[in-house]
């Protein structure tokens, strides 16, 4: 068990709900003005950790604070407190099993960087209805089917495709499902990455908070790629387009990629460590 003293983890504390409130902060102001955020709102309400869950610091599994205070789900050992591994809740086992599952094989596997951002692209696709419709097309409704049409679509996420628009779906080369996402997932998926943040939280109490903010900073910055490379027009907002539609842009997209797939690769490492901590510690967890 490692203890840190009192001063040292109300500073981590503190310094964590500094640096995740450089986005948590502005995005409680723009909901109080009712105003979206077609790239940043995303990671908000398709994540669905709530900001103030995403600002509490833990330290994870193995870590005593000294001079801190009990709570549900922790021990007092001598002066100091810490994460009780038989509190877990029970469904922390079949989380961690499929986690760690994924998480492996997706590691195993080289990343694919020809996909160049294509689901955001198809996901409006002979549509009247995109899924940000305050936000212009760049290349109008014509323009962008054209660019769907052009190029092969190979989307390896799941969860991306299961946004596709109907007349889309066919064109992917895939046909990813939930059963088949640890067969599939692999590591220049720019949704893979942007997940290691979902895996984090859903792995919570036992995430350090540390590497939960560090797999939130990464989901951000591959959120931004993912929107400069989308067929809206974001320019106002400050976010120039990746211009996928043409080699230069398909370059930079698949250069950007590679980028944020090294980045990943530590996170996820540490997210796996995370699974064996759990498992080690709570071999009696009930399976879900």
């Amino acid at each position: 068990m490692r203890v840190l003293d009192e001063r040292t983890w109300r500073g981590l504390a503190a310094a964590h709900r500094a640096r995740v409130g450089t986005w948590t902060g502005p995005h409680r102001e723009r909901r109080r003005r009712g105003e979206a955020h077609p790239v940043l709102d995303f990671l908000f309400t398709y994540y669905s950790l709530r900001p103030a869950r995403l600002e509490q610091w833990e330290p994870g599994l193995g870590v005593a604070l000294r001079g801190g205070q009990e709570r549900p789900g922790w021990v007092r050992d001598g002066d100091a407190v810490h994460l009780d591994p038989s509190a877990l809740p029970g469904r922390l086992r079949g989380t961690t099993e499929f986690v760690r599952a994924l998480l492996d094989a997706t590691a195993s596997r080289p990343a694919r960087l020809g996909c160049f951002g294509l689901h955001e692209w198809a996901m409006v696709y002979r549509t009247d209805a995109p899924r940000h419709g305050a936000v212009p097309l760049r290349l109008g409704p014509a323009g962008t089917d054209a660019v769907v049409e052009s190029l092969p679509v190979h989307c390896t996420h799941h969860d991306a495709f299961r946004f596709f628009a109907d007349a889309s779906r066919p064109r992917n080369a895939l046909t990813p499902t939930r059963e088949d996402q640890v067969a599939n997932e692999q590591p220049g998926c720019l949704h893979a990455t942007m997940d290691l943040y979902k895996w984090a939280y859903k792995l919570s109490p036992a995430t350090p908070s540390d590497l939960l903010a560090d797999c939130f900073a990464l989901a951000v910055d591959v959120r931004e790629l993912d929107m400069r490379a989308s067929p809206y027009d974001l320019a106002d907002l400050g976010y120039p387009p990746v211009r996928i539609e043409t080699p230069a842009g398909r370059a930079e997209y698949a250069r950007a990629q590679a980028g944020f797939a090294d980045r990943a690769a530590p996170l996820r490492r540490r997210l796996i460590a995370v699974c064996d901590a759990v498992t080690a510690a709570c071999p009696a967890l009930p399976a879900r």
